[in-house]
């Protein structure tokens, strides 16, 4: 219930200031941590069958080609479901949806640790993706529902800073199993990792369920006066963008802007898909280039180097973006210099150069990602927000599909991963392109009036 407070004349400006500054300082110590680590954990197990091929590829009898697939596969059953997800994470609630998504995704994740054949690698990962699906779009969903526009980038990067830093520090942690953990339990260094990795994910969802709140108004872990403020802000934020854009599914599903965005992010996500699958078989394959032999744990370590410097660059970046009310340019500039860099890696002359270049690529990748992410935000709102937001994340998780494939693929053929790069670089530069008709239109739809 309301208290009589509320029903009097509206606060002086910087007391207002000041209850909104505690709010979201509150939301996000509830819900940032959390949120990023089961993003941290999303990546570390969608992923960490990068650092198992080292040692998988020769125990199943995986080409570069059949690794490319299973991982690839990923993607089949995640775009599959990946808007019926996020629209049953709207209508049941995050709480539930969340919940269900970790434990499923984790238990597969571990099981994968029993796979005896490529076969059977493949059905694992697909059904990895199944369960998985929804989870990244509803994350942005849900925090459409807490908080504003003028910080939603900044507080977006510090969530997805756990993308980055799932590979700065799971790469080494992986590496590490692998390397000294062969033979627990009588496994193999891969099938523990698998085993190891998947149990957290479990872990979390139980909590989960007990632990998120699905929308403001029923946050008990916020005063009265708090809780009243930040419903009315979001109410009023999302009536605004129902007004000038797009609130139904349908609607949202056939905007040519939401295909513009989902096209856009194609291109960037082949370039962070290409590297995050296929970082450790590049530097593994620094001996023949460059005479230069690294232990698994050390490749570890070296593949971490790019990633832990994008997290900060994700960082500083959003917070430029939200300092300046900037969106467009500070997702346009880090895509042309990860579009410039990715091809330019693979003709260095030294490893410290091959990773000093692949860290700007990384650098770009990950600093455009938090902010390309809230431009979906200016015109989706209600169902109209969870399906325009699944469908983005599902058009570009189809390069999850074909980067790492194309990229094994290329290797096979080739005998050297450049082609494969600059495969990446062609289909960033059309995200660049891209990125300046999105800014046109989304230019030319801002100075329109508003209509229903």
């Amino acid at each position: 219930m309301t208290s009589p407070t509320h029903l009097s004349a509206p606060p002086e400006p910087e007391a207002n200031d000041q209850l909104a500054n505690r709010v979201m300082r509150k939301v996000a110590i509830r819900l940032i941590p959390f949120l990023g680590l089961a993003y941290f954990l999303n990546y570390i197990d969608r992923t960490n069958i990068s650092f198992a091929k080292l040692t998988m590829s020769a125990d199943l009898g995986l080409s570069e080609t059949m690794y490319g697939l299973a991982s690839g596969l990923f993607f089949l059953g995640y775009i599959l479901l990946e808007v019926p997800s996020n629209l049953a994470l709207h209508k049941f609630g995050a709480r539930r949806w969340i919940a269900r998504i970790l434990v499923s995704w984790g238990l597969i994740a571990g099981l994968m640790a029993f796979v005896p054949n490529a076969p059977l690698l493949y059905v694992a990962r697909v059904m990895l993706g199944v369960a998985e699906a929804g989870f990244f779009p509803g994350i942005m969903l849900y925090l459409m529902f807490w908080f504003p526009r003028a910080v939603r980038v900044r507080l977006v990067g510090v969530f997805m800073v756990a993308l980055p830093l799932s590979s700065a520090l799971g790469a080494p942690i992986s590496a590490a199993i692998i390397q000294y953990w062969h033979g627990l339990f009588g496994l193999e260094g891969w099938r523990v990792m698998f085993l190891v990795e998947g149990v957290p994910t479990v872990v979390l969802g139980i909590v989960a369920w007990f632990y998120l709140t699905d929308r403001p108004r029923q946050a008990k872990w916020l005063t009265d006066q708090e809780r009243t403020w930040l419903d009315r802000t979001m109410e009023s934020e999302q009536s605004d963008t129902a007004a000038a854009g797009h609130a139904s599914a349908r609607s949202s599903l056939r905007n040519p802007m939401v295909w513009l965005l989902g096209l856009t992010y194609f291109g960037i996500g082949y370039g962070l898909f290409a590297i995050s699958y296929f970082l450790p078989t590049i530097v593994a394959g620094f001996a023949e280039q460059f005479d230069t032999t690294f232990s698994i744990a050390q490749n570890g370590l070296i593949v971490a180097v790019p990633f832990l410097l994008a997290s900060l660059a994700m960082i500083l970046w959003s917070r430029r973006s939200d300092r300046l009310q900037e969106r467009m340019w500070h997702v346009i500039a880090p895509t042309v210099l990860a579009t410039v860099s990715v091809p330019v890696a693979m003709y260095m002359n030294s490893p410290l150069l091959t990773i000093v270049v692949i860290s700007l690529t990384a650098t770009g990748i990950f600093s455009a990602l938090p902010i390309f992410w809230y431009l979906p935000t200016t015109f989706l709102t209600g169902a109209g927000a969870a399906a325009g937001i699944a469908l983005v994340n599902t058009i570009g998780a189809s390069a999850g599909l074909l980067a790492p494939y194309m990229t094994g693929w290329l290797l096979d053929a080739t005998g050297s991963s450049k082609a494969g790069l600059w495969v990446v670089g062609g289909f960033m530069a059309m995200a660049v392109v891209l990125l300046h008709v999105l800014r046109t239109r989304l230019t030319a739809a801002d100075e329109q009036p508003a209509t229903r």
